[in-house]
């Protein structure tokens, strides 16, 4: 008797994650719950981590969009404390602004914008000592500039002209200010992760007090070094916090290529059995607020912390790039989380500390600082004319002991110019 076929149909087929909107799409972001008033409760925090596992998937938020604060979450700020952080955010965007409009004139080769996310460095420097030595991607700029970094000297920086502390010797925005606890910044992110969970067992060792904190993007968190740091991190305490800005978008990838399309990042923190937070990233108050919980954690032996701060990059990811190409036009601007700078502003109006007139004043004033430490910074030199770096110093500060094949290149190098 011969066998019957099978009647089942091989039904297997390879799922591609495609973002949710086109160039042309009216975005739509009905998919994406925007919380009530309240935040998963504020545990202690030593708790165990599996105590946190409910704030892996929920959202700790503080600021209503009335301006209004609420829930447990809410940090002990002066009005002044405020006002600082709404300066330096927006002290951050307008570097941002002047800076890539100075890349398209051709006066530097590179920049890469915060827009939209400048409550996450701002509200987290806010939160740490200036001693925390941070680990920063390279949308960290107002983690320098909350730490009172010079301005010049980035911009300087970013130039590759003859103020660059660097001497040229890093592309644009990989800003690195020992002083300032800001470890240089790698183009490719990943790296970091491991060297700053190194750091603060390093720390831990000598029984130092100071914590370390990490930046990465949701997309680095599909690859192996995140992984490593996580269970380094779990396994030795680590007194460290690992940050997860979660911008939607990896270059021109969207989060579901790196399986944001499951469960929350945040929430591969608790299969390695880490402290997790899932926060607001436009919310300043709740950045700060899950930054000191997380930092009095690392400091009272509690181990480490992973939280991610969900927020939306507004401009594209650097100035290689055209958003336009792959998400619609107007997509920032109904991000239904609003606007950082917008959502402080709108507080510190709520509890009279502000008004409309003063935020212009404000807002003019960054602009000024801007405009007139970049012209201070240009008389040192662009890339659209002379830099006026000492081009010897390419062959220097690179080894700690000079190689014969250098000297060789540096002589030839100077004769050339003569």
């Amino acid at each position: 008797m011969a066998k019957a076929k099978n009647s089942r149909k091989n039904t297997s087929r390879l799922y591609v994650p495609e973002p949710p909107f086109r160039p042309g799409d009216t975005p739509d972001y009905s998919h994406i719950a925007v919380p009530s008033a309240h935040s998963p409760s504020r545990p202690d925090p030593l708790c165990e981590a599996h105590e946190t596992s409910e704030h892996a998937l929920g959202l700790i938020r503080v600021l209503n969009f009335n301006g209004e604060t609420v829930g447990d979450w809410q940090p002990d700020l002066s009005a002044e404390r405020l006002r600082g952080g709404l300066k330096a955010m927006m002290l951050t965007r307008a570097m941002d602004d002047r800076m890539f409009n100075m890349q398209r004139q051709g006066k530097m080769s590179f920049y890469m914008k915060s827009a939209g996310e400048e409550a996450v460095s701002v509200g987290h420097a806010m939160a740490l000592r200036n001693s925390d030595m941070v680990f920063p991607t390279y949308r960290q700029q107002g983690v320098l500039i909350q730490r009172g970094a010079s301005m010049k000297d980035m911009m300087c920086q970013c130039l590759s002209n003859s103020g660059d502390l660097l001497d040229g010797k890093s592309i644009p925005v990989l800003y690195s200010f020992r002083k300032h606890g800001f470890f240089s910044i790698s183009g490719n992110l990943g790296t970091q992760l491991i060297q700053a969970v190194g750091w603060a067992m390093s720390n831990a060792y000598k029984d130092s007090d100071e914590i370390a904190s990490v930046f990465t993007g949701e997309g680095a968190t599909a690859e192996g070094d995140f992984h490593y740091a996580l269970n380094f991190a779990s396994t030795y305490r680590a007194p460290c916090i690992l940050n997860v800005v979660n911008n939607q978008w990896a270059i021109s990838s969207f989060q579901g290529i790196a399986a944001g399309e499951g469960e929350t990042f945040a929430a591969r923190g608790t299969g390695y059995g880490l402290a997790t937070l899932r926060v607001d990233g436009n919310d300043l108050l709740a950045v700060y607020a899950a930054t000191q919980w997380a930092a009095e954690r690392a400091r009272g032996g509690g181990g480490a912390t992973l939280i991610e701060h969900f927020t939306y990059r507004k401009s594209g990811h650097s100035t290689s790039d055209d958003p336009s190409k792959y998400r619609p036009e107007n997509e920032p601007d109904v991000w239904p989380f609003g606007d950082p700078v917008e959502r402080l502003k709108m507080h510190l109006i709520s509890i009279g500390e502000w008004d409309e007139d003063r935020h212009k004043a404000l807002e003019d004033e960054c602009k000024i600082f801007v405009r007139e430490t970049y012209k201070s910074a240009e008389a040192m030199g662009s890339l659209s004319g002379d830099t006026k770096v000492n081009h010897y110093t390419m062959f220097e500060e690179v080894y700690e002991n000079s190689l014969p094949h250098l000297d060789e290149q540096k002589r030839a190098f100077s004769q050339e110019l003569e």
